[in-house]
Formats: structure tokens, sequence, C-alpha cells
């Protein structure tokens, strides 16, 4: 795969532009289309290019397995935390009025939070079924060597 340069070029250029519409639909997604969801789809996209273009060994470095664990379990965590904290502040869970004084203040934060834990489980669990199905093929080939 190192004979095709321009591909491993362009994918460097492109790869910091698809992390940063992530980042667009991720904090625009309470305001119009997006949020969590795709976002997190959409940074596991550049993730997924990354291990295509410059193999998945390559990939494993760049985001390591217990990096994809801590990222499920923490965005997990974000979610459930936030209904938590709206529980002890008196509301009903993930009822996000609770979290600040003012009722709209505190929707736009809860979401905010939300979204954001949706994103990264999303992200991690997407480049986690990646990561798992290019291993299976990966350790196949090592099979029948």
């Amino acid at each position: 795969m190192s004979h095709h340069l321009v591909i491993r070029v362009v994918t460097k250029l492109l790869i910091p532009f698809i992390l940063l519409f992530g980042l667009y639909v991720q904090f625009h997604g309470d305001f119009g289309p997006g949020g969590g969801f795709q976002a997190g789809v959409i940074f596991a996209s550049a993730f997924i290019l990354y291990a295509l273009v410059f193999g998945l060994d390559n990939a494993r470095r760049v985001v390591p397995d217990t990096a994809i664990r801590c990222g499920v379990a923490m965005g997990l965590l974000i979610y459930g935390f936030t209904g938590v904290a709206a529980l002890l502040l008196g509301g009903n869970y993930l009822d996000y009025s609770a979290l600040r004084p003012d009722p709209v203040g505190g929707q736009h934060l809860g979401i905010f939070i939300i979204e954001f834990g949706v994103g990264l489980s999303v992200a991690s669990v997407m480049v986690a079924i990646f990561f798992a199905f290019a291993g299976r093929g990966h350790k196949l080939d090592e099979m029948e060597d």
C-alpha cells in the first residue's frame, strides 16, 4: 500500500476536515440536524478511513483498544450520570431543567452533555465494530500462512 502516495496524502488532508465537521455536527445538534449519533459516526469514519489507507495495525496504534473501551464506557457513564445528577437536584431522571436554576439553561446544558456522551459512545462502538470485522480477516490471513 506504500505505492499509493496520492491516496495517503489526500487522506492526511481530509481527516482533519472530517473531524472538524464531526465537531460542527456535535455542537450544532441542538440547533439543527445532527447531534451525538451523527457526530459519532462522522468521527468514526475518519478513523476507519485512516485504517483503510494506512493499515489496521497503524490504526490500532493511533486508537488503542483500551481507548476504545474507555470511550464506550465514558459515553455511557456521562449519559447515566446526567440523569442521576438531575435526580439528585430534585428533578426526574434526565429532567434537564433541574440542572440549572434557569430551566431553559438547564435544558440546553443537559442536552449538550447527553449528546456528547452519545457521540463518544457511538464513535467508539463504530470503531470497535470495524476493528473487530477487519481484524477477523487479518487473523484468517495469518492462519493460512
